[in-house]
């Protein structure tokens, strides 16, 4: 394994901002350390983060947490049944007094947008978002409208067994980075978590502890992250996997193998390095992978198709051989 080259003063500075920021959310989302450091992962490799699990565990409350320890603007979106795309894309108005069209921007003109519930809308609606999503930009009537960056989508969702909810769509579920659930918290946690909320929002109180500017060096020093030949043959050998799977109809994509690459490179200057080892590809595996694989219709079949994906990837990360 390479020695890590020595820290410069700008990379201690950037990961010493990474500090703040973990420690900040942490603030609020108690014995998760896991969980906020995926959602740093997504949000430095220029990913969207995905936060599916059942009510009440704190999806929303990441979100917020992440969202206010962040510099500039945040936007929230309550997805509902009669949400429109115009709802959040905006729409063009003619302007009298200027003898021209204007447009009114929607909700998605932000740098981070929490779009809670995103399953309780509509396919039609949940796909406005694809090409903001993907490309860092909004199209209305022929004319395309740059996003400010960093641009984030924070999205939450109940289980698809909840009444009122529509699955996303494969597309839609393949623009986001990772996947990641929450759970209950341990006891001790929970327990203090009672005696400490009753004095109202925590959220709140949580202020900026880092800009958009130093969000974007980071994100800039990701795509620098050295990843090894032998270590590149690891992670094409397990996609390749993915797609000959007898769970499978269908394995993971091209972008999906990119979105793991580029999660395994932040997490590694998450982790203060320059270079990625095989740690950072196993641990990403379930969160970058398991929602890209589209069952057969037998293991769907089995009201468990989240499980039974994230248990087939983890198979495959535990049977190919690590490099040395």
């Amino acid at each position: 394994m390479p020695a890590a080259a020595p820290a410069t003063a700008e990379r201690r500075d950037l990961i010493a901002a990474i500090r703040r920021l973990e420690s900040n959310v942490a603030e609020v989302i108690r014995g998760k350390p896991q969980a906020i450091r995926l959602a740093l992962t997504a949000l430095f490799a220029r990913g969207h983060l995905l936060i599916e699990d059942i009510p009440g565990v704190g999806k929303t409350t990441l979100a917020r947490a992440l969202a206010a320890s962040l510099g500039g603007s945040f936007r929230r979106i309550q997805f509902t049944s009669d949400l429109l795309p115009s709802d959040i894309l905006g729409v063009t108005v003619w302007d009298q007094t200027r003898g021209t069209f204007e447009l009114k921007r929607g909700p998605i003109f932000a740098n981070v947008i929490l779009a809670d519930e995103i399953n309780r809308t509509t396919p039609r609606t949940q796909s406005a978002l694809l090409e903001a999503m993907s490309d860092g930009q909004v199209s209305l009537d022929d004319t395309t409208h740059p996003l400010d960056q960093p641009f984030l989508v924070l999205a939450t969702q109940n289980p698809a067994e909840h009444y009122g909810t529509y699955p996303l769509p494969e597309s839609q579920m393949d623009r986001f980075l990772l996947r990641i659930q929450l759970g209950y918290p341990d006891r001790a946690v929970e327990r203090e978590l009672l005696r400490e909320r009753a004095g109202g929002d925590p959220v709140a109180r949580l202020a900026p502890v880092i800009d958009a500017d130093t969000v974007r060096e980071i994100q800039a020093a990701v795509e620098h992250v050295k990843v090894a030949e032998g270590l590149l043959d690891y992670a094409m050998a397990i996609i390749e996997q993915t797609r000959v799977s007898p769970v499978a109809s269908v394995g993971v994509s091209t972008r999906g193998a990119l979105a793991w690459y580029r999660a395994a490179q932040a997490h590694a200057v998450i982790e203060g390095r320059d270079f990625c080892i095989p740690d950072d590809f196993k641990i990403l595996a379930v969160p970058a992978l398991a929602h890209r694989l589209m069952l057969t219709a037998t293991h769907e079949s089995l009201g468990r198709a989240r499980a039974e994906a994230e248990r087939a990837i983890a198979e495959l990360v535990a049977r190919v051989p690590v490099p040395t």
